[in-house]
């Protein structure tokens, strides 16, 4: 079975290397274009590409899939099923149609619960007591397409995003290779109808805390948006960000400093209280509140904006 693919990030390029471990023939990757990256913005290869090279695969990197012209090497190389995972371009009809059994898609949720961009953050955004993978028939809707396959994984009370996505991405790999081993016996399940919640994608707008909303909502936010994009909060003119919280008892205004000590920073909610206990500051690394304290001495009565 000739095994093309489609994918960008390292959640990708775990199920490419599961997909060359099993040794299906991959004639082809397609992945995003190099992008600027770190402080001198010098180009970066993609993870998937990165993986590609490592093995011998061609990559191709069209901007976009709209042209007939960028399906040339996918349609040139002939592949039995086109494999995809957190690619980042819409494939059009014309592309569905190339592979001769069809594209799978890995997708990292619980279908019909979450489709979309951000299905990792969501879930735990919202307090979900657990996600997993659906290996999908890839259709013209956005994540409509019958399940193949799917596994659950419970969402520990800590996770974070990058901690799920870690777990997720081995799923995946996993999951892929097994549905294409018995592609033949797999009946292709539609997703109810009922049930369907999407994932939008994360704006860097949502990472500003909002200390009105309860303790247990602004928690979840900040281990949902770990590692990307961080939530953040103001004290005068620093900007803040607040990378592992707890839940405290305690009450007061939204936004200000009930107590400090070195395990941590409690902070009144709408709802409830918070104790901050891994913050950095502008241009400095994450910090233990017992090591941020000392550079950034905060007090009890001052206020987060």
């Amino acid at each position: 079975m000739k095994v093309a693919f489609a994918g960008t990030p390292e959640f990708a390029a775990v199920a490419l290397r599961a997909l060359i471990a099993a040794g299906f023939e991959i004639p082809l990757v397609l992945t995003q274009p190099d992008r600027p990256a770190g402080r001198g913005q010098k180009l970066v290869a993609s993870a998937v590409k990165q993986v590609a090279l490592a093995h011998g695969i061609p990559a191709h990197q069209p901007e976009k899939l709209r042209d007939p012209a960028t399906h040339a090497p996918l349609i040139e190389c002939a592949p039995d099923v086109l494999v995809v995972a957190a690619y980042g371009l819409i494939l059009p009809q014309a592309v569905l149609n190339i592979p001769k059994r069809g594209c799978l898609n890995i997708h990292a949720s619980l279908l019909p619960r979450w489709r979309g961009a951000a299905p990792i953050q969501r879930a735990i955004e919202a307090g979900d007591a657990e996600t997993g993978v659906a290996i999908m028939r890839m259709e013209a809707g956005l994540d409509t397409g019958p399940v193949l396959l799917a596994a659950a994984l419970p969402i520990g009370p800590a996770e974070t995003a990058a901690t799920l996505h870690d777990r997720l991405a081995a799923l995946g790999g996993r999951l892929i290779v097994d549905a294409l081993q018995r592609l033949d016996a797999l009946t292709p399940q539609p997703q109810p109808a009922g049930g369907v919640t999407y994932a939008n994608k994360i704006d860097k707008a949502e990472a500003a805390i909002d200390w009105t909303r309860p303790a247990a909502e602004i928690e979840r936010r900040i281990r949902a948006f770990d590692p990307f994009p961080g939530c953040t909060v103001k004290f005068g003119a620093d900007v803040l960000k607040i990378w592992r919280a707890e839940l405290a008892p305690g009450g007061g205004q939204a936004g200000a400093i009930l107590a400090v000590a070195p395990d941590g920073i409690t902070v009144a909610c709408g709802e409830g209280a918070l104790k901050l206990v891994e913050l950095q500051k502008p241009g400095g690394r994450r910090l233990a509140s017992a090591e941020f304290l000392p550079g950034f001495p905060l007090a009890a009565g001052q206020r987060f904006a």
